[in-house]
């Protein structure tokens, strides 16, 4: 029995696995296709699929399901036009939530939100309640080793291209930048011989919250719950 249970659980685990890629592939498709369509198929003239195409290529999405994702968006094969929708909500302790939505049945997403809200203590908040607690940025997180070596000649040039903040952890730094300099700061952050861990546009906080234990635990369901939902793309809030 004891074998059998282990194998169980092996596949059990395995099977999650495979779910949980399968859904990120869903989602970084649809991000490739919305792209796509509102820039065009060529990587080298639209920043944005380019992006777009880098994050589904560190992530190890398939060759082929990249291509299918732009010809979709571009209208060379046929598919469920792909929406993309900002929902504004409160989650508990009343954090603010915005909640970026990419979906070809916007009822369905709708109808999903409202229902993981509701099970963690959340709720839907009117269009304009939550957004404008947050400011549209360029965000690139780089490693903080690599970051540290000729500190200062690389916070000049990057302030010097357009970055507005530079936040260091014990592992990463984050540069933040206005949307219309994020390219050319991307751009000086290769120049410098910096590997990217991830970079694109983020809705950030304009003053974080601290939440109680208690908060944090109902948060961290939340948006485990979001994540695993196959139409939200990402989500932001002013939760510390």
């Amino acid at each position: 029995m004891s074998g059998h249970s282990k194998w169980h659980n092996i596949q059990a685990r395995k099977g999650k696995q495979d779910a949980l890629r399968g859904n990120l592939f869903t989602k970084l498709g649809k991000a490739i296709s919305i792209t796509a369509r509102a820039g065009g198929g060529d990587i080298l003239s639209n920043f944005s699929l380019r992006l777009a195409v880098e994050k589904a290529k560190e992530n190890n999405m398939p060759k082929e399901n990249i291509e299918r994702a732009i010809k979709r968006g571009t209208g060379e094969l046929e598919g469920a036009q792909i929406e993309e929708i900002m929902y504004e909500a409160f989650g508990p302790g009343g954090v603010a939530i915005l909640i970026k939505v990419l979906t070809d049945n916007k009822n369905r997403a709708i109808s999903d939100i409202k229902h993981i809200l509701s099970d963690n203590v959340g709720s839907m908040g009117g269009a304009g309640s939550v957004q404008w607690m947050f400011r549209l940025l360029g965000v690139v997180k780089i490693s903080r080793a690599r970051f540290l070596e000729n500190k200062e000649e690389k916070e000049l040039g990057l302030i010097e291209s357009g970055a507005e903040d530079i936040i260091e952890d014990e592992e990463f730094v984050e540069v933040r930048t206005k949307t219309e300099n994020f390219q050319k700061v991307l751009n000086k952050i290769k120049e410098f011989g910096m590997e990217v861990a991830e970079s694109g546009l983020e809705w950030v906080a304009k003053e974080k919250i601290s939440v109680s234990d208690d908060v944090r635990e109902k948060l961290e369901r939340l948006f485990g719950d979001l994540e695993a939902n196959e139409d939200v793309d990402n989500y932001f809030t002013n939760a510390e």
